[in-house]
C-alpha cells in the first residue's frame, strides 16, 4: 500500500524540479542547437537562455516568468495499490498542485472561462488535468508533471489518405511557419505530432509526443523514425530560429505517435513544447520510496497496444 503522504511530498517535489530544473536531454539538445545556430539573433537568444537556466538552477527559482499550466500523467502499475484508492490520490495531487503554486511559486494562470475567476492556486475545475495509463505486472505508480504553455503552440487538421506524406509535410511546415511568423510558440522546442485517432485522441497523441519522449528518442516503427529525422531537418531549413528570429534553430526533436483511425481520414495534430521543456518524473514504491528521473517512460509496447494483445508480434513470436 504506497502512503499517501509520500504520493503528495514527491508530487510538490516535482512540480519544483518541473519549473527550475530543465531536463538533461532538452539542454543538450538546446546546446548543440546553439552550437549550430545561423542566425546572430537566434543564437544570442539560445544563450541567453542557457545562462537563464542556469541561474534558476542556482537560486531555485522558476526559469519562466509564465510557468505554463501545469498537468499530471499518472501511470498505475496493474498491482498498485495506494492508500485511500485513486480518489484520494487525485485530490493529493491538487493539493500538491495548490501548495507548489504558493511555494515555488508558480504564476496562478487557471481562471473561469466566462467568468475570469480563479483560486490563485492553478486548481479549478477541470484543473489540473489529470490522465491516466496503466501498466502490467507492476506494484509502482509513476507521477509526471508537465508545465506546458497553455495559450498556443498546438494545431489540428482533418486530412485524407489521399493527401499521403506530401499532405502531411505541408501541414507540419505550414504550422511550424505560421507559429514563428506570429509568435505562436516558444522555439526552439521539441515538436510533437499526432496521426490518427478520433479528434481528440490525435490531439492527445501529439500533446504526449511532445512532451512525455525525450530529446533523441524515436518511434520504434523504423518508417516512422526516418520520417521523424526527416522533420528536424525540414523544421529547421524554413529560415527560423529561436523565438521566430531569423535562423535554423526551429525545432530541437520531432516525436510522432500514431493511432488507429476511421478508414475515411487521417486526422493530424501538431504541438510544440515550450522552449523550457518543463516536465519531471519519479516512480513511487510500494513502502513510499521515491526514484526520480526525467524521462517519463510512458510509451511502452503495452502503452502502444499494437496488437490484440499488450505486446508486440515481435515480442509474442519470440516466447
Amino acid at each position: 500500500m504506497i502512503p499517501l503522504a509520500s504520493l503528495q511530498r514527491t508530487a510538490e517535489e516535482l512540480m519544483a524540479k518541473a519549473a527550475i530544473e530543465i531536463p538533461d536531454d532538452y539542454l543538450a539538445g538546446l546546446r548543440r542547437a546553439a552550437d549550430a545556430e545561423k542566425g546572430e539573433l537566434s543564437a544570442f537568444v539560445i544563450r541567453a537562455m542557457l545562462e537563464n537556466y542556469e541561474a534558476a538552477k542556482h537560486d531555485r527559482r522558476a526559469m519562466c516568468g509564465d510557468t505554463g499550466v501545469p498537468r499530471w500523467y499518472v501511470k498505475f502499475g496493474n498491482e498498485a495499490r495506494v492508500e485511500g484508492g485513486p480518489v484520494a490520490l487525485e485530490a493529493a495531487l491538487r493539493r500538491a498542485t495548490a501548495n507548489a503554486t504558493r511555494n515555488v511559486p508558480l504564476r496562478p494562470n487557471r481562471v473561469h472561462p466566462l467568468w475570469r475567476t480563479d483560486h490563485d492556486n492553478n486548481c479549478g475545475i477541470g484543473a489540473p488535468e489529470i490522465e491516466y495509463a496503466f501498466h502490467p505486472d507492476a506494484d509502482w505508480i509513476d507521477l509526471i508533471t508537465v508545465h506546458k504553455g497553455g495559450l498556443f503552440g498546438t494545431d489540428y487538421r482533418m486530412l485524407f489518405p489521399a493527401d499521403g506524406l506530401d499532405g502531411i509535410k505541408r501541414f507540419y511546415l505550414d504550422t511550424l511557419i505560421q507559429f514563428g511568423k506570429r509568435g505562436l510558440a516558444c522555439q526552439p522546442a521539441i515538436v510533437g505530432i499526432g496521426l490518427g485517432g478520433s479528434k481528440d485522441i490525435c490531439s492527445v497523441l501529439g500533446k504526449q509526443a511532445a512532451c512525455l519522449r525525450v530529446v533523441g528518442d524515436r518511434n520504434p516503427d523504423p518508417r516512422i523514425a526516418a520520417i521523424e529525422e526527416e522533420f528536424i531537418e525540414l523544421g529547421n531549413a524554413i529560415g527560423m530560429g529561436a523565438m521566430g528570429f531569423v535562423g535554423s534553430s526551429m525545432v530541437i526533436d520531432c516525436h510522432i505517435e500514431v493511432g488507429y483511425c476511421h478508414t475515411g481520414g487521417m486526422p493530424m495534430s501538431v504541438h510544440m513544447f515550450c522552449l523550457s521543456s518543463r516536465r519531471a518524473c519519479a516512480r513511487i514504491f510500494a513502502d513510499g520510496t521515491a526514484e526520480f528521473r526525467t524521462d517519463p517512460m510512458w510509451f511502452t509496447d503495452y502503452m502502444r497496444r499494437s496488437t490484440v494483445e499488450w505486446r508486440a508480434p515481435a515480442a509474442a513470436a519470440a516466447e
